[in-house]
């Protein structure tokens, strides 16, 4: 007997944005299949001809593209069960709906949506459980001619079984049974003959030879009316996982992008939001709340955030393989990644946590490899030419050596726009221009004797500057607090930055004094 070839999917709608939710979902998908040898196949739901669908899907495609997370299968790169787009699968979906009627698995169904809901009602006034008493089933040819005099329209329903459970082994969850009396006749076919959701599926992950149908939580209860139609066309049934829904912040409730308001109470995640924000606002991008959204992965690729950390952050939201274990590359993903090791319980989204990730990765990197990074923000911003020339990427990389720890995500290249600002346009802190320079009444003199050492000093590098301002501080009999606070503020226009010495060497002799002596005017 020949091993099983291990092929798992992702099915998203075409909705514009890539939520984090459905992207751990993904992420599992792929990390299972890659495990196994496998195929990844990507398929989309695109039955909702409402929607704009290559626009809309654009963004899952970068977005998962950005991740790593590559697809053996479907758009973009096609493959040998194509097409992979339902709504391009109408005729297969017909054809499997007309093999339900046959074998007397569905039936169509001519009751109006008000009729449906009277026996709903009365069921409930009853306070018994609501089931469909096919009253308005076609049994026969007779009975769909009756129906259609009246002006009916048919929808096709599966014939769902009243007696009896159906157990499945889950791969997460383990043993899970379902009582058949529960199960509705579940509508599978539009009266305009549209598949629902159900059917396309089924016949999809059959189509497509899908092993392993690894998704959330959320479709468990899908679980007995697909296993049902996957048997009743004779299909074999697939193995199924249902992960752990992903939680909002400090709770249980399943994170959702349409409750920003009530995350931002969170202070970890309003910290998130308004560093994402602060970024945007300087590259003077639209914020919109569709995808500037902590809960779309859209959010960090604009910020600046690596797609290592989201990944690994993502990894770890339901999956552990240790208590101790927790930065993994992808290659040490893929070989220790399990079903059997997915918890139960929900996973909370932890901002700080993910934050955490992303400064690790961060900090790995040496300067070279940050530089290009940050490139694309500084150009976008105006601070450089797009691309940065020569001269401009060599500040750029000065600038990121200095700051260090400080460069977080790639957008933070904007706090030091001050550097490819015109000496005669810094802005200034008012607040900061006051409590350090016009408050303080030695301030002014102290940086006119400064300046006259930095236009003698016979190296401007940030070693021979440290020293030159220890000297100075020294013969004056002042503290050095008395004057670098002063100097920071006119020759950046901010209060706070990276080192003070290191800051005058990339602004170089000429800029460095002319923003004292503009300073000076302006007291």
């Amino acid at each position: 007997m020949t091993e099983m070839t291990v092929r798992t999917r992702f099915a998203p709608s075409p909705t514009g944005y890539l939520h984090i939710g459905g992207v751990r979902t993904a992420l599992f998908c792929w990390l299972f299949a890659r495990k196994h040898g496998g195929q990844f196949v990507l398929r989309i739901d695109d039955t909702d001809q409402q929607r704009n669908v290559d626009e809309a899907l654009r963004p899952i495609l970068d977005g998962l593209r950005w991740l790593g997370i590559d697809w053996d299968e479907g758009p973009d790169v096609d493959g040998p069960h194509a097409p992979y787009f339902q709504s391009q699968r109408g005729e297969r979906y017909a054809a499997a709906a007309e093999s339900l009627l046959a074998s007397g698995h569905a039936y169509r169904d001519y009751a109006t949506t008000e009729e449906i809901q009277a026996e709903r009602e009365a069921a409930q006034n009853a306070k018994q459980q609501f089931r469909y008493s096919r009253r308005w089933m076609a049994n026969s040819p007779e009975d769909d001619e009756r129906f259609r005099a009246e002006g009916r329209e048919a929808v096709v329903r599966l014939k769902m079984p009243t007696d009896g459970k159906l157990v499945i082994d889950d791969l997460v969850r383990g043993r899970v049974e379902f009582d058949w009396s529960s199960e509705q006749d579940h509508v599978i076919q539009r009266a305009d003959g549209s598949p629902l959701y159900h059917l396309a599926s089924v016949v999809d992950d059959h189509d497509m030879g899908i092993t392993h149908v690894v998704r959330a939580e959320e479709h468990l209860s899908n679980t007995p009316r697909q296993v049902f139609i996957a048997e009743a066309l004779g299909f074999p049934r697939p193995q199924y996982a249902h992960l752990p829904y992903v939680a909002e912040p400090g709770s249980k409730n399943k994170l959702s992008k349409r409750k920003l308001d009530k995350y931002l109470k969170n202070a970890d995640f309003a910290k998130l939001m308004a560093h994402g924000e602060a970024i945007a606002r300087r590259l003077g991008r639209a914020i919109e709340a569709d995808t500037f959204n902590p809960v779309i992965v859209d959010f960090y690729r604009d910020v600046g955030y690596l797609p290592e950390a989201i990944v690994n952050y993502l990894l770890l939201l339901g999956w552990s393989l240790d208590d101790k274990t927790e930065f993994f590359d992808r290659a040490a993903m893929v070989e220790n990644f399990s079903l059997a090791r997915v918890n139960k319980a929900p996973a909370s989204f932890d901002p700080q946590k993910l934050v955490a990730f992303q400064q690790h990765y961060m900090h790995q990197l040496a300067a070279e490899s940050i530089t290009p990074l940050v490139e694309p923000y500084a150009a976008e911003a105006g601070m450089t030419a797009a691309p940065p020339n020569a001269d401009e990427q060599k500040k750029l990389a000065r600038i990121v050596t200095a700051a260090g720890d400080r460069i977080t995500v790639a957008g933070d290249v904007l706090d030091y726009g001050y550097f490819f600002t015109a000496d005669d346009a810094l802005e200034y802190d008012e607040k900061a221009f006051e409590k350090r320079l016009r408050k303080p009444d030695d301030a002014a003199d102290l940086l006119r004797g400064f300046a006259d050492e930095l236009a003698a000093a016979p190296s401007f590098d940030a070693a021979s500057l440290d020293a030159l301002l220890h000297a100075y501080v020294e013969r004056r009999g002042i503290n050095i607090g008395q004057i670098i606070h002063a100097l920071r503020v006119a020759t950046t226009g901010q209060a706070v930055g990276f080192g003070m010495f290191d800051t005058l060497a990339i602004l170089g002799r000429e800029s460095t004094r002319a923003r004292i002596e503009r300073a000076l005017s302006l007291i």
